[in-house]
């Protein structure tokens, strides 16, 4: 471990430098109860593991019930991290981590990738350098112990871009799993209440992911769209957690920014209908059967210069490649016929990436990283 990086490090007491074996510590999308490792946790809480749960959380996420709770880059983290025989991360850990031998290491990861990740990118745009980044990444991924994948294509694409060469639970995602949960028309209706949305209404999910910078943009007019679509509509808007904190939006009149939210699968039970572009939440989606659009207005720029993708977006997307907003209206408005022309395509799609999304990923997940402690 780097004593150096962290002031106050050598007032930890001793005690806080030896792995607890019932700790296990969980840290997604840089402080958030969310993704997969929420679904880990709630699956261990669900069989009464003897485990205590530590959480990195930002200021004002709420904790669940019973959890330690540490904010991201405190001294109190750095402890945790030394502390707990278990991690569960989505995410990368800070670069002052050093794993101890005691300690197991789960990278969920989080989705199924369309667009070139990690070493697959020439040159990461979003990096503050290029060499810096992929050292970075280096000295995270020699600490996994398993890593997750929700199918057998990104099973293929995580083992080669990451050149991680240990053990990889091909399971599902588990933090689908309530997208096909005995309870989710519940879940549906508590989350539609929350967000105020009237029954009847069409709930139009935009969730598009990130163009590398530092800051939310979109091409789309939403004010102007839920104007043009009516009362019968509410456009919800979900940024990528890498820029949510930017976006500027003027809401009402049919418009709700939605980024805030923790868990993205309940606002996926709450929508009627996604529009997204390059964005992972497809694959998540389409376990749901609803209708999907894609905006793909920077089509050629994102696939030939930006970052490229894993599979032919244009032959394989399960509903149509729009890149007109006005188009994109009247796909809204018909959206039935539109489902119903891209039908075979949806379920090819569902059967390529999502045949593993049987409700019960959590528990494969949890039988093999943590076996017999639980």
């Amino acid at each position: 471990m780097n004593a150096g990086r962290l002031p106050g490090l050598r007032r930890i007491p001793p005690l806080m430098r030896r792995v607890d074996p019932d700790v296990v510590l969980f840290n997604s999308w840089g402080g958030r109860v969310a993704d997969n490792p929420r679904a880990v946790a709630e699956e261990l809480r669900r069989r009464d593991a003897p485990l205590e749960h530590v959480w990195v959380l930002a200021e004002g996420s709420q904790a669940p019930e019973g959890a330690t709770v540490v904010r991201p880059g405190s001294v109190a983290h750095l402890e945790q991290l030394g502390r707990a025989r278990y991690i569960v991360s989505s995410n990368v850990l800070p670069g002052y981590f050093r794993k101890k031998r005691a300690t197991s290491y789960l990278q969920t990861w989080h989705g199924t990738p369309l667009k070139r990740i990690a070493f697959d990118m020439p040159d990461p745009r979003f990096a503050a350098g290029t060499r810096r980044y992929f050292a970075m990444l280096e000295r995270e991924i020699a600490n996994w112990d398993f890593l997750v994948s929700p199918n057998g294509f990104s099973t293929e694409v995580l083992r080669r871009a990451f050149r991680y060469n240990g053990e990889i639970v091909e399971t599902g995602y588990p933090r689908n799993d309530v997208l096909s949960a005995p309870d989710r028309d519940v879940v549906r209706a508590r989350v539609r209440e929350e967000l105020g949305l009237a029954e009847g209404v069409c709930a139009v999910l935009y969730a598009p992911t990130w163009r590398d910078d530092a800051s939310f943009s979109t091409e789309l007019d939403l004010p102007r769209m839920a104007a043009e679509l009516g009362d019968g509509y509410a456009i919800l808007l979900r940024a990528h957690k890498a820029v949510a904190d930017t976006v500027a939006l003027d809401e009402g009149g049919g418009v709700l920014n939605v980024s805030d939210r923790d868990d993205v699968a309940e606002l996926f039970l709450a929508a009627d209908v996604l529009i997204t572009d390059y964005s992972s939440v497809m694959f998540d989606f389409a376990v749901t059967r609803k209708p999907m659009l894609f905006f793909t207005y920077d089509l050629a720029y994102y696939r030939d210069e930006l970052r490229g993708f894993y599979l032919d977006l244009e032959r394989e997307a399960p509903g149509p490649l729009i890149d007109d907003a006005g188009d994109l209206v009247d796909a809204l408005r018909d959206v039935d016929r539109v489902r119903a022309e891209h039908d075979d395509a949806y379920e090819r799609f569902r059967r390529r990436f999502c045949h593993l999304e049987d409700g019960r990923a959590a528990q494969r997940v949890v039988d093999a990283f943590f076996g017999a402690a639980v």
